[in-house]
């Protein structure tokens, strides 16, 4: 699965945002959109994982997760609920995701991962943080309630390759770090979300009218 590319137009600009999507809310969804029009993308994968490595396990189906991502989704432009993760056995990591991305974009297309300031924190404990930035660049998304100091290990792994603007990071094909304040900055928790389903507290709002249509039929989060 790939986004059409139109010929002569430069290298493809991809991203990869990832998630347990549990369940897909209006904040994944605005964040998606928010960092296509910033960044210029041709496109967005948005990547359900199948089992976390350093999550516990989502309350949902995988399945069902990818069915709600998509519903949430619907026809919005340059965004995909790309099932890769879901596809492959074991652990969902982020590494291997990205090396599938790259196959299929080529060598030059700029590739981002963009991840939550709260995700990035932990970067350096990932599996193969290294080879991430071989394959990709890293975008972090600002959130309001995250202001921590980076810890020493995430200094030493981005010495030298944070960048301060979006042309400087497409001027590279990987490797380097950008910080983006997007303009709506949501805040919304998905274990806010399902805490209010759990306990039948409106959700308006919160999900996409078909998202929470579906989740009521199927009886899912209570």
């Amino acid at each position: 699965m790939t986004f059409a590319l139109s010929e002569g137009g430069g290298p493809a600009r991809i991203a990869m945002l990832g998630g347990t999507f549990d369940p897909v809310h209006l904040g994944h969804l605005r964040t998606a959109v928010e960092l296509h029009m910033a960044l210029s993308l041709d496109g967005v994968h948005m990547v359900p994982a199948a089992q976390p490595p350093l999550r516990g396990r989502p309350q949902v189906s995988s399945q069902q997760r990818l069915a709600l991502l998509r519903l949430g989704i619907g026809d919005t432009p340059g965004l995909m609920a790309d099932p890769c993760e879901l596809e492959r056995e074991g652990p969902s990591w982020s590494a291997d995701t990205l090396a599938d991305l790259r196959s299929r974009y080529g060598k030059e297309a700029r590739l981002v991962m963009a991840v939550g300031h709260d995700a990035f924190l932990k970067l350096a404990d990932w599996r193969q943080p290294e080879r991430i930035l071989e394959l990709a660049h890293v975008v972090v998304v600002d959130r309001p309630d995250h202001e921590q100091p980076l810890p020493d290990a995430l200094k030493q792994l981005f010495a030298g390759r944070e960048v301060d603007s979006v042309e400087a990071l497409m001027a590279y094909p990987e490797g380097r770090l950008l910080r983006l304040r997007l303009p709506s900055r949501m805040a919304i928790s998905a274990t806010f979300v399902r805490d209010s389903l759990v306990s039948g507290t409106s959700v308006r709002y919160l999900l996409s009218e078909s998202v929470e249509a579906e989740i009521r039929r199927l009886g899912l989060y209570r």
